[in-house]
């Protein structure tokens, strides 16, 4: 009888923890079990930041509603500016290249290059990895793109021909994996990568650290003496989530108002 003790044929179904801790199973796997249910509750709200990207106003109106309710001081911006929009349709390899040619340039000149490049690639749609493969680095500075952005450009090709990258599995990525993966192609860092996620991926929850319009939007809004760095970034933002992509919409539209950007 005391062989089909209760102890004894607990202990069995949970090998790992009775070999580590052999006293009192029954107190471990009321433990283990609690974990497990907490594990479960933690991750289960990461799906809709994925499934649900700020493509509606449905959408919208969520992110400004919680906004407003969790941050009175970034509510009275909500309600000076008109509600975001994230319209961007490109497939994500046309947007990464497209980012690629726009860094460090100001707006008019990106803008100017990269409709020689469109036409170089014969249309917005014909902007693919087997096409950027084809364009030698002296065709493409023949248009205003640098021997640094044509290397990166081929890269970013490569990878997608490889199979490292491809545009579904970048939209399947959660944010963590997308950051990590599209950072191993060079000329990507994480500020492009965050750009990226909100305006073409159009997630709802990305908060970028590095972004120095965003830094200065939240050092104005809650009176800060000094930028925030990304810790605090973090800190003062997370009443924001699950929509900091919205609080850092604003941030920039509230520091293009007062003339900074």
């Amino acid at each position: 009888m005391a062989k089909r003790s209760k102890p004894q044929t607990q202990i069995p179904e949970n090998p790992s923890t009775s070999s580590k801790i052999p006293f009192r199973p029954q107190k471990i796997l009321k433990l283990t079990t609690t974990t497990t249910t907490k594990l479960t509750i933690q991750t289960s709200p990461e799906i809709p930041k994925i499934l649900n990207p700020l493509t509606s106003n449905s959408e919208i109106t969520l992110a400004l509603n919680h906004l407003r309710s969790s941050d009175p001081k970034l509510a009275s911006l909500i309600d000076s500016y008109t509600p975001p929009s994230f319209d961007s349709d490109r497939p994500p390899f046309q947007s990464l290249a497209r980012s690629i040619l726009y860094q460090q340039l100001a707006t008019k000149a990106a803008q100017s290059i990269y409709t020689r490049f469109v036409t170089l690639c014969g249309g917005e749609s014909s902007i693919l990895p087997k096409t950027l493969l084809n364009l030698s680095p002296q065709t493409l500075r023949q248009i205003g793109v640098s021997g640094r952005k044509a290397s990166y450009l081929h890269d970013l090709a490569e990878k997608f021909s490889d199979g490292t990258l491809s545009d579904s599995g970048i939209k399947e990525m959660d944010d963590e994996s997308l950051l990590t993966m599209l950072t191993v192609v060079k000329g990507i860092g994480a500020w492009s990568v965050h750009m990226f996620m909100i305006f073409s991926l159009k997630r709802p929850d990305v908060l970028p650290v590095g972004d120095l319009g965003v830094r200065k939007g939240v050092k104005m809004l809650y009176g800060l003496k000094e930028l925030p760095k990304p810790l605090e970034m973090e800190e003062l933002c997370e009443k924001w989530k699950p929509y900091r992509s919205v609080g850092s919409w604003y941030m920039w539209r509230y520091m293009e108002a007062k003339g900074v950007l």
